[in-house]
């Protein structure tokens, strides 16, 4: 029997006044304390319990009648079972409750992980269980989506607010999010945050430039990270979201902030399931702007796939922007036609001058 999923007290009230059963049911990660008299009324046969605050004494009469318990990890900084992604405010609540980035949740993480050079059993376990519960998240937002209005726009963290670089990306993601696509990036900082802007800003973007204009007083996250975030909250007060995009940044790269202008934030400890989770969900297509190691790993990645696949319908176009940068500063174009050559991905892969033929070609 295929197990379906409950993530918060509403909608395990309307289960058990509806059903009075949670047979083959999974519970991630809800506080279910003020519950006791539920829970004991209630068929559990089967039910799973990820996380869940229990009433005291309730665990071992859930046992006894059948459920399973994953009790909450100690010692951990972050719910292993979440049923939910990121937002904003929420990696963010050190600074957006005035203080500074290293009290915030992401940092305090990204630390955590730090500590263990060589992990033991125990927080492997958590990273894994994180992960796994973030990508059962993020598989709840695309499953809402037509695949092929997906869309990624990759590129480096170089580009710094206000730049031409970062002007263009921003506006590259708000047309194509006009246009009817949901844009996916890595969810970083420079071309990522771009995106990410330009999809928040889309349906008003006459606020564009102010917007830009405003981050730019904190252009570089590597000099002031704190004072880098806050702007960015602010613009994310000042003007609401118009338009909607999926960030998806890891910890492991931790020198790269999420941005705060994704509409659900996917954080991964694993960079490798993390890439492939998102080149996979990109089957509309995916633009590549100029970057350094990271962009072309994911040129390639998804070329993989591309260069294997077994209809040309299951190919997901790639458009490289930018001539020199792709045949001269880092030669990824030469190599990616010489795969394509005589195979269906071959016309579904282009080298364009512009963001605004990048669009073209998409719209």
């Amino acid at each position: 029997m295929l197990a379906r999923e409950l993530e918060s007290l509403a909608e395990f009230d309307e289960v058990v006044s509806r059903d009075g059963s949670l047979d083959h049911w999974v519970l991630q990660s809800i506080d279910l304390s003020g519950r006791s008299a539920e829970l004991a009324s209630t068929h559990v046969q089967g039910t799973i319990f990820l996380g869940c605050v229990l009433p005291v004494g309730s665990e071992d009469d859930l046992l006894a009648r059948g459920a399973l318990v994953f009790p909450r990890l100690p010692d951990v900084p972050f719910d292993a079972y979440r049923g939910r992604l990121y937002s904003a405010s929420e990696l963010y609540d050190g600074v957006a409750a005035g203080g500074h980035y290293a009290d915030s949740l992401d940092a305090v993480i990204y630390a955590w992980s730090r500590d263990r050079v060589r992990p033991g059993l125990d927080a492997t376990l958590a990273i894994s269980l994180h992960d796994h519960a973030i990508s059962d998240a993020l598989d709840e937002v695309f499953d809402d989506l037509p695949h092929t209005t997906t869309l990624g726009i990759m590129g480096g963290h170089a580009a710094q607010r206000g730049t031409p670089d970062y002007v263009a990306a921003a506006r590259l993601s708000g047309e194509l999010t006009r246009a009817g696509y949901t844009v996916v990036t890595g969810g970083g900082p420079g071309a990522m945050e771009a995106a990410n802007l330009g999809a928040h800003l889309a349906g008003t973007p006459e606020r564009l430039d102010t917007a830009i204009a405003h981050l730019a007083r904190h252009a570089d996250f590597h000099t002031d990270l704190t004072g880098w975030a806050r702007v960015a909250l602010e613009v994310l007060d000042t003007w609401p979201a118009s338009g909607t995009s999926i960030g998806i940044p890891t910890w492991f790269y931790g020198h790269e902030p999420p941005n705060v202008f994704a509409s659900a934030i996917a954080k991964y400890f694993s960079n490798a399931l993390r890439e492939d989770i998102l080149l996979r969900r990109c089957r509309g297509g995916i633009v590549y702007l100029p970057g350094a190691a990271g962009t072309v790993q994911e040129i390639f990645q998804a070329a993989t796939g591309n260069y294997y696949a077994v209809d040309e319908a299951d190919v997901a176009p790639m458009v490289l922007v930018g001539r020199e940068h792709w045949t001269r500063t880092l030669p990824a174009w030469p190599l990616l036609e010489a795969l394509g050559r005589g195979r269906g991905m071959g016309r579904r892969v282009h080298l364009v001058d512009s963001i605004a033929q990048a669009a073209a070609l998409l719209t």
